[in-house]
This record gives structure tokens, C-alpha cells and sequence, in this order.
């Protein structure tokens, strides 16, 4: 896209322009007008054309953590920010895991030998899928065995699954599980695996869940394929970061600051059974065979035969994995560009920048877009257009093994980040395909909105926001749960988070995750690359910009009425006498008084023209404490590093979103032991932070 020029802005023009229609949220009514135009001269700034060069330098070569193409990736990553005029630092980490890939192979022993294929085949037009660094598929913190044995299917591994098998009396120890992915993180498969007695495990996708029986597979289609293998990690410690520093920042034994490590051997979570995956063109070739009873109809897949539960002593398999662990050098990349008023609060955006073979989509358009954003950034600032705030985007490493890197920096700032971020934005993959949307806590929904209103889809005379939304009043923004870079900062420190952008096709964890998938499928267009940057770096200028910090209050009262009445739905359907969280359901009401009152306040504060500064920083400490109130230092009861008692990861399928997780970690059990005191810690949390709100709407006059 051919590049406009670019505003001078000077007295005169803002002279002359139109307040009308420029109420902005967390504005003072003067400075508004000046915002609109910064955001439309952001714009006109943002050059398409940088997108499609950076992912295609970045995903040249596969480049998973650890590794000597991930090194070039910084490398590249720390220049282009450089020269775009941000300040650079590398923050570098020694954590555990496992080193390469190692060894393994899976093949047929009886009633025939056969070598089962393990790596995605060399497809003619894709001069990628040659490239000589390919490896074969594997999962990360897998045990190391060689075990030959009798095979059990267990349908998605899931702990019902494994206790269905149980009550058919299915007895799976000493025997090889076969699972496919999906329904749960596939660390679970392995930890259930594992505690039921299994001697390995293998995984594969199945064709009913992504291949031939939902559309056309690659490379006709975008679906998996009879030899497409979905990597990924088995980590389940009861925290997220390192495996053997929960609570503190792995840094370098070479620190001056030494950090106690844990013992890897008294560390549960790491798994001992050797687990890998496998395509189902392969996985065929072992449940055809299997001769045992039919399985329940829930747990049929797609391929073109009756799956059975066992395979029987008709059936051996042996399974073989090698994988050496140890401390492996990571490097978190943080740019900043520091804030020309208030440089102590923070807007943080970042992105993981390791993959599990090129990272085409996953997750290397949100790295791309990100570097092409400090570009924009960086020319408005070269022109004397600085942010109020600090704006930092953050690269971080080992994301793909555990949600490593970031965890790692957050615990390393534990205490800064407490005092001056103001929002974290996460993009992972944030450019993946055609089709935006979003996961936020409360107080940054609207925001979302607001930007997306403000930005032109692709190839089309309607904004994003009308896209999103189709013909619903408003679109639909999730609730964030676990599997990315945003889990420290908003359930272990208590920081306003969005994780969002542009999703689409994936061949996900695949070797097929290249630029040849991404041109065909993706985005054809590489235009999507500039309409994130645009709508993304809004949203940001606006957090960076604004007077008094944008949140919006009264979405916390709103949200949580909702998730309190679907906990009490949840509770009374194993236990019809309960009374409901009478306690925390007065508090939310009283929040919404309270939450009205300070919203109707700002306003007037803004209104009144240009507030003064000092009065404005008290203000935004304030702000900057409410997500606070739901950090509590107790923590979860399935792991006390999870410290939210908003929203956590799902700990049993480790991707979902759990609202309240207190809460609906007793659900889970079916538990009515805990819910009084449930009630009283969550009713304690929202009089805290009605309290923070009244105290603050009294300061404000």
C-alpha cells in the first residue's frame, strides 16, 4: 500500500478543528480534538508493506526456544526497533527444558513390523516443506522410555475419559494410550495417562475435530491432512513459568542475584512416561487394527472404521523417546518508548516470538505487526509526537514450552508492574487470519469497541467494529483464560489485560505453519497486518494519551452479576439446597452504585477543561489499584501462584477461562464445603474495591 504523507500538526490546524462528536473516554474535553488527530495522522502513518517483510525475515527458518534460528529472530528484532528510535533491552533467563527434540520413533511390532512416519511430507509447490531443519513431530518435558506394549484408546485423555475406561473395566497400566487432541491442554493427557498407570502415550488430531471429514485438507484446504502433526509442551506444574523457580524470575547462574532452584526430580508435573505426537494417517494404521469392544458413540472419530477400546495381545506397538532436559538460555526482547508526561505508567504489549517450526501465523504475525507498529511509533515520535505514557512492546521467549519468558520478566517486576502498568495487551498470533476478535477483563472491553469503530476492514466500506459485530447490538468479548503471555500479568499481578486480534486457518503447531500456508490461506491480501496495527496501536495511544486512565468502572458490576448467576446455576445442579452467594451479590449491588457515581464524576472532572497534573497522577494511582482488590495472596487451592480471584486458567484443561475460579474449582469437584467461604473472600474483594471507588470518587471534586 503505497504510503500517505504524512500531518504537520501546528497551532493553526488544531485551531480550526471540529470538537464536535469528539468526546473520547478518559479525555479532558480540550485535549480530545488533539487525540483524533494524532490517532488519524497513526493511520496514515502505518505502511502495509512492513508486515509481509517482517514475517518473511522472521519465519525464514524454523526457530523453537533454544535454538540457533530463534537467536537470529532477537537479533532482528532488537535492530528493527533500534532504528525505528525505541530504547532496547534483552532480558535473558536460564530455564528448564528440554533440549531439542531428542529421539523417537513409534512403529507396529506385532502382528507386523512397520516404522510409523512421524514428520509432515514434502508438498511439491511449498519450497518450505524442504527446508533441511524440519523435525519430526514431539511434545516438550516428555518423559524418556522405550516401552512395547498393548494398545487403549482413550478418547481425548481427558480425566472422565480415563474414569470411563475405568468403569468398563478397561485396564490401561502398563499399556500404550492413544488420545487425540483436543478437549484439554495435552500436558493433561500425559498427567492422567500417567497417574492411571499407562506405560506411554500418543497423540494425534483427528480427522472429525480438524481434517478431511469438515472440508478439504491441505494443501487444497487449510485443514489437517493424514500426515499434518500438532506439536506442543506437557508441562503441568501447579504454577506457569519455569518448571524449578515458581514464584521467582529464572535469571542467568551467572547473576548477581542467585536464584534456589528445585530439583527437578521432586518437581510434579514434570512427566516420566514417554508421550509423542502423531498424524492420524499414521495413527490409522494402529486403531484399524485394534480388535477390541466397539467404544461408547461420543468417542467415534473420523476415520473410516469402528474404533475400538483395546487393541489386545494381537496388538503390540512400541513406543520409544529420548529427551535430554536442562537449563536452556531464553531472551525477553523490551522495547520502550518512554512516556513525555507520565513515563512511570506503562502500556505493554507483547507477543512470543519462539515457534514450534516457522510461526507463520502462530505466532509470528503478532511479531511482525508489533515491529511494524514501533516503526510507526517511532516516526511520530521523531517528529515530536510522543505518547503521555510509556508505551513498551515486549518479544518473549519459551512461550510455547510453558509461558516461560513473560512469566519469568513479570516475576523479575513483580513489584514495578504492581505500580505502573497500566494495561497489558497480548497478540499472540494477533494476525493469523481475517476474522478480529477479543478476550479482556471488564474494565478494558469497551476500549476494544471503541477502536475498532475508528478502523476501515480490508476491501470493504465498513469498520472492523461492523464487521465484528454482524448484526449483534454489541460483538461478543471473551473472557480471558490461559495459554498465553497474558496469564502472569493479569492472574498473578492483578494488571488489566486484552488478549486479541485477527484469527483464521491454522495448521496449528504444524511444520505446514509457513509463509506458502499463510499467502494462500491466511491472508492472500497481507492487508490485515496494517488494519491490526492501526486498531491495536489506537487502543494503545488512547491508554497512553488519555487524562485519567479509560477504564470502564461499571463493567465490573455488570460482568460479575452474570458470572455469579451462572455460578449459582452451576452449584444448585449438584446441590438443590444451596442458598446462593447472598453475600457477594449484595456486594456487587452496592458496587454498582458506587461504580456509577465515580463514572458520573470523571466525566464531570473531564469536562471541566484541562485538570491539573498533579491531581490527574493521584487519580490514575487509584485507577491503576482497582484490579487489585481481586488479587488475593491466598491464591487458588489448585495452585497458590494462580492469585486472581476474577479469572485463572482452567487448571484441568489448562486453555479454557475460568470466571471466579474459586469458585468453579468446587464446582468441578462437585464440593459444597467451601462456598461459605467462597462467599465470604469474593464479597470481601468487591467491598474492597467499592471501597477504593468511593474513597476516590470523594477525592475528585
Amino acid at each position: 500500500m503505497k504510503k500517505s504523507h504524512l500531518l504537520t500538526l501546528t497551532f493553526a490546524f488544531f485551531a480550526g478543528f471540529s470538537l464536535q462528536a469528539q468526546t473520547l473516554d478518559g479525555f479532558a474535553k480540550n485535549s480530545a480534538a488533539r487525540q483524533k488527530t494524532i490517532e488519524n495522522q497513526f493511520k496514515e502513518s502505518v505502511d502495509f508493506s512492513r508486515f509481509k517483510i517482517h514475517l518473511s525475515t522472521i519465519t525464514a527458518d524454523p526457530h523453537p526456544a533454544g535454538s540457533a534460528a530463534n537467536e537470529k529472530v532477537k537479533d532482528y528484532m532488537v535492530e528493527t526497533m533500534q532504528k525505528a528510535g525505541w530504547d532496547v533491552k534483552v532480558y535473558p533467563y536460564d530455564v528448564y527444558l528440554t533440549k531439542g527434540q531428542g529421539e523417537s520413533l513409534i512403529e507396529l511390532v506385532y502382528p507386523i513390523r512397520k516404522p510409523l512416519n512421524q514428520q509432515e511430507y514434502i508438498v511439491d509447490d511449498n519450497p518450505y516443506s524442504r527446508h533441511p531443519e524440519l523435525k519430526k513431530g514431539w511434545n516438550a518435558f516428555s518423559g524418556s522410555g522405550d516401552v512395547t506394549a498393548e494398545v487403549v484408546y482413550a478418547n481425548y485423555g481427558t480425566k472422565a475419559d480415563f474414569e470411563k475406561l475405568k468403569e468398563l473395566d478397561i485396564d490401561i497400566k502398563g499399556k500404550i494410550v492413544l488420545a487425540r487432541y483436543g478437549a484439554n491442554f495435552r500436558g493433561y493427557k500425559a498427567k492422567f495417562a500417567e497417574e492411571y498407570g499407562a506405560a506411554g502415550l500418543i497423540i494425534f488430531t483427528d480427522p472429525a475435530d480438524a481434517g478431511y471429514t469438515r472440508g478439504p485438507v491441505y494443501p487444497e484446504g487449510f485443514l489437517f491432512n493424514d500426515n499434518s502433526i500438532q506439536r506442543g509442551s506437557l508441562l503441568t506444574v501447579d504454577w506457569t513459568g519455569d518448571a524449578l523457580t515458581p514464584f521467582e524470575p529464572a535469571l542467568p547462574l551467572d547473576s548477581k542475584t542467585k536464584i534456589k532452584r528445585l530439583d527437578p526430580k521432586e518437581v510434579k508435573g514434570l512427566h516420566k512416561i514417554p508421550v509423542t505426537p502423531i498424524s492420524y494417517g499414521s495413527a490409522q494404521e494402529i486403531l484399524e487394527k485394534m480388535k477390541g469392544k466397539p467404544v461408547p458413540a461420543a468417542w467415534q472419530g473420523g476415520l473410516p472404521f469402528t474404533y475400538r477400546l483395546e487393541g489386545g495381545p494381537g496388538l503390540l506397538v512400541r513406543l520409544k523417546v529420548e529427551q535430554e532436559k536442562g537449563l536452556v538460555r531464553a531472551n525477553n526482547v523490551v522495547a520502550t518508548l518512554k512516556g513525555a508526561t507520565h513515563p512511570d505508567e506503562w502500556i505493554i504489549l507483547g507477543c512470543h516470538y519462539d515457534a514450534w517450526s516457522f510461526g507463520s501465523t502462530d505466532p509470528n504475525s503478532g511479531t511482525a505487526m508489533l515491529l511494524s507498529m514501533t516503526e510507526t511509533l517511532g516516526k511520530l515520535a521523531a517528529q515530536g509526537i510522543r505518547p503521555s505514557r510509556s508505551i513498551m512492546v515486549a518479544h518473549w521467549d519459551a512461550e510455547e514450552h510453558g509461558v516461560i519468558g513473560s512469566t519469568e520478566w513479570v516475576e523479575q517486576f513483580r513489584d514495578e508492574l504492581k505500580a505502573k502498568a497500566v494495561a497489558y495487551i497480548n497478540l499472540d498470533a494477533a494476525v493469523g487470519g481475517r476474522n478480529f476478535g477479543a478476550s479482556a477483563s471488564p474494565t478494558l472491553k469497551k476500549i476494544i469497541m471503541d477502536a475498532a469503530k475508528e478502523v476501515l476492514y480490508p476491501d470493504s466500506e465498513k469498520t472492523v467494529y461492523e464487521i465484528w459485530a454482524a448484526n449483534r447490538e454489541e460483538p461478543a468479548i471473551g473472557n480471558l483464560g490461559g495459554g498465553s503471555d497474558h496469564i502472569a500479568f493479569y492472574m498473578h499481578v492483578g494488571i488489566p489485560s486484552i488478549n486479541g486480534g485477527a484469527g483464521g486457518p491454522s495448521l496449528y503447531h504444524t511444520n505446514y505453519d509457513d509463509m506458502y500456508f499463510y499467502e494462500k490461506f491466511a491472508d492472500p491480501s497481507f492487508k490485515m497486518g496494517g488494519t491490526v496495527e492501526q486498531l491495536i496501536g489506537i487502543i494503545a495511544m488512547r491508554l497512553a494519551n488519555a487524562e485519567l486512565i479509560p477504564y470502564e468502572l461499571s463493567r465490573y458490576p455488570k460482568d460479575l452479576d452474570i458470572h455469579f448467576a451462572n455460578a449459582e446455576k452451576e452449584v444448585k445442579g449438584y446441590y438443590g439446597e444451596f442458598k446462593g452467594f447472598d453475600k457477594s451479590k449484595a456486594a456487587i449491588a452496592s458496587l454498582k452504585e458506587s461504580a456509577a457515581s465515580l463514572e458520573s464524576k470523571i466525566s464531570s472532572f473531564l469536562e471541566s477543561g484541562n485538570p491539573d497534573s498533579r491531581r490527574v497522577a493521584s487519580i490514575n494511582k487509584d485507577l491503576m489499584d482497582f484490579e487489585k482488590s481481586f488479587i488475593d495472596p491466598q491464591g487458588m487451592y489448585f495452585g497458590n501462584w494462580y492469585r486472581s480471584l476474577y479469572a485463572s486458567t482452567d487448571p484441568f484443561s489448562g486453555y479454557a477461562s475460568w470466571v471466579l475460579p474459586g469458585i468453579q474449582y468446587e464446582i468441578e469437584l462437585k464440593s459444597k464445603d467451601r462456598l461459605q467461604e467462597w462467599d465470604d473472600r469474593y464479597s470481601a474483594a468487591i467491598l474492597d474495591l467499592k471501597r477504593k471507588m468511593d474513597e476516590l470518587n470523594k477525592k475528585i471534586n
